[in-house]
């Protein structure tokens, strides 16, 4: 069985234990009961731990004096997975170069490498195990190198042997994701978060992505070692801060679902899973964008008619995605997927229409644009039946937008009737689509505070009226008699108010006569 990111021999260490010189050496053999050997006791986990924070706190900066070096801690640029083995420090001994060997030695010295690849370093102190570090970087390389270009190196005894020198390296618990309070133009500015053991762990998937791809690969003998587990794994690394790892996950994941057809309905039920939690309990992963690439392939695939479960996986889950609060994060691949479940089956894109304007952003401008970006794609291949029956929501929420005080929002909203495919909806249904969207275009024209804005409503009433004259022009009348009712009420209601304040003086004119006269007799 191959090692799973929870049985993995790897010690869970504080972020204050990997940078000791205590959690630093590592140990040479990489089979699992010299592993075992090795572990740190609980108790001497927390004695360390302890010792370092009580340190920690007498260094506290001062926030009036050193708001600098505050500022600067809250970007980690680099960080370290708490897997790190401490035992007696014992450097790697260089095994001699595979194409060196006789032919009938390669394979078992081919072993003896991948055995030593398994042994992990702490990256986080940069000056211990350097000889080590790179006798091991050399042998990484050099069976990428081997099997990439030597045959019938990937025999039934190497399997077991590559998956789990794979899974000692890339399986580990990862940091916890840190809550980001900072405003969203903080958060752009802010650079990633990369993994100190980038310069192992990128040649370990190198290798492991050039083992999927060889002409030479067995499925029949990968699906013994490449199981649910092992996917499972695979899917949990997709939370890395390290852009660089999810985007080599996710050409790996790619082919492990191109290559095991036996895998595909679980990883898509894992993935589904990751989303439906990301959603509705934690909103925190930082592969979803990477999640919804592979989809989007996969989507693509999909035969036709397509299956109900797939069309209850648009409804329940990538619709719902529309309401996450990192939607920037991921709305291009989000909407692509959506995309492609409409060109399967266009009957869809009315409850994807429901569905976004079920989720519209309230006070979220840059959202907004985001979903008059996606609506513009739905509306160009919507068919006309399915069209008539979201046309009034649709318009009166695209009349909303066309009203707000955000000049983008605004503007994206006109700049959707530019294009051929909503202006011909349009067109099919201006009876309908006109009186909603009108009034609101002509209170634009006169009190919108962007010209460009204006200018551009202008535009689209004169459209208006070369498509339907007659219309428009009742239209503009009834909106103009409705404005001059509006004036004509608002002048009655200042009347109203203007005598009950005379009312109001006379009233207190009368009573403090009264009064006085009272006060006199009184007297």
């Amino acid at each position: 069985m191959m090692p799973s990111s929870h049985q993995t021999n790897h010690v869970s260490l504080s972020p204050s234990l990997i940078g000791s010189s205590s959690a630093s050496s590592s140990i040479q053999s990489p089979a699992p009961p010299l592993l075992q050997q090795s572990l740190l006791s609980p108790t001497s986990q927390i004695d360390n731990t302890a010792l370092n924070n009580n340190s920690s706190l007498n260094t506290n900066p001062n926030p009036f004096t050193q708001r600098q070096t505050i500022r600067s801690k809250k970007i980690k640029r680099q960080q370290g997975s708490s897997r790190f083995i401490t035992a007696a420090n014992k450097e790697l001994e260089p095994l001699p170069a595979i194409k060196d060997a006789p032919a009938t030695e390669q394979q078992e010295l081919f072993i003896k490498k991948l055995k030593q690849c398994c042994i992990v370093f702490d990256f986080m102190d940069p000056v211990i195990d350097l000889k080590s570090k790179e006798i091991k970087r050399a042998c990484l390389n050099e069976i990428v190198d081997y099997i990439s270009v030597t045959k019938s190196c990937l025999t039934e005894p190497v399997y077991p042997e590559i998956i789990a020198m794979v899974s000692f390296n890339i399986f580990r618990t990862l940091p916890a994701i840190s809550d980001k309070t900072t405003s969203e133009t903080d958060q752009e500015e802010d650079e990633p978060t990369y993994e100190a053991s980038w310069p192992h762990l990128q040649v370990v998937y190198e290798f492991f992505l050039r083992f999927l791809e060889s002409p030479e690969f067995q499925p029949n003998t990968g699906k013994k070692y490449i199981d649910q587990r092992f996917v499972s794994n695979i899917l949990d690394l997709f939370d890395s801060e390290d852009p660089r790892e999810r985007d080599l996950l996710k050409t790996i994941l790619h082919r492990i679902y191109g290559k095991f057809l036996g895998l595909r309905a679980f990883i898509r039920k894992q993935i589904n899973n990751i989303f439906l939690r990301f959603v509705y309990e934690v909103e925190k992963f930082n592969g979803i964008a990477e999640l919804l690439e592979i989809l989007g392939s996969i989507i693509n695939g999909f035969a036709i008619p397509l299956k109900e479960e797939h069309k209850l996986f648009l409804q329940r889950v990538l619709i719902p995605l529309h309401k996450a609060h990192s939607l920037q994060t991921f709305h291009p691949q989000l909407a692509y997927c959506v995309v492609q479940f409409i060109e399967k089956d266009g009957t869809l894109a009315e409850s994807v229409v429901q569905g976004l304007l079920k989720y519209w952003p309230k006070t979220c401008s840059f959202k907004e644009v985001m979903f008059l970006n996606e609506l513009e794609e739905i509306l160009d291949m919507i068919e006309t039946e399915n069209f008539k029956h979201v046309m009034e929501p649709l318009f009166k929420q695209i009349a909303r937008c066309l009203c707000s005080s955000h000049f983008q929002v605004a503007e994206r909203c006109l700049v959707l009737f530019n294009g051929d495919g909503v202006m011909n909806l349009v067109e099919e249904n201006i009876d309908k689509v006109l009186p909603i969207v009108f009034p609101n275009l002509y209170r634009v024209s006169k009190e919108h505070w962007n010209q460009a804005i204006v200018t551009l409503v202008l535009n689209l009433l004169k459209q208006f009226k070369g498509i339907n004259p007659t219309l428009f022009n009742d239209l503009s009348n009834k909106y103009k008699d409705y404005i001059q009712a509006l004036e004509r009420r608002q002048l009655e209601h200042e009347e109203i108010w203007r005598k009950l304040e005379e009312l109001n003086i006379r009233h207190n004119q009368k009573l403090n006569s009264s009064l006085g006269q009272q006060s006199i007799k009184r007297k």
